[in-house]
């Protein structure tokens, strides 16, 4: 069963709105922290950094030399090894804005959409 949630964004420009959309599942024995980030904002997002909410600094860039470009998407795996299902999200646009979102658990969700 999937739920909507939307969930807010914090963006350092004030031109740039936003919102995270997520969708909830929920699977009886299974723990599955694979999420599919889409890219719904209009930018092509350069940098893209997912953090066990246990650290007090952002991880690597999770994209690497990749980017996540508009209307794309791609799935990531957050298990960190640790059994942590709350992380922090920091998308960087390619104009240099950047969207965060604090406490996603990646245990309950399956997309997380930046817009």
């Amino acid at each position: 069963m999937h739920r909507p949630v939307i969930l807010g964004l914090a963006l350092a420009t004030a031109t740039l709105a936003g919102c995270v959309e997520t969708q909830t599942t929920y699977v009886a024995g299974s723990i599955d922290r694979t999420v599919t980030v889409v890219n719904n904002s209009g930018l092509t997002i350069t940098r893209f950094y997912g953090s066990n909410t246990g650290r007090s600094s952002w991880e690597e860039d999770i994209l690497g030399n990749g980017v996540i470009p508009a209307g794309s998407s791609v799935d990531i795996n957050f298990n960190d090894g640790t059994g942590a299902c709350l992380f922090d999200f920091k998308a960087i646009f390619a104009d240099g804005s950047t969207a965060t979102e604090t406490n996603v658990d990646v245990c309950r969700i399956s997309v997380v959409t930046v817009s």
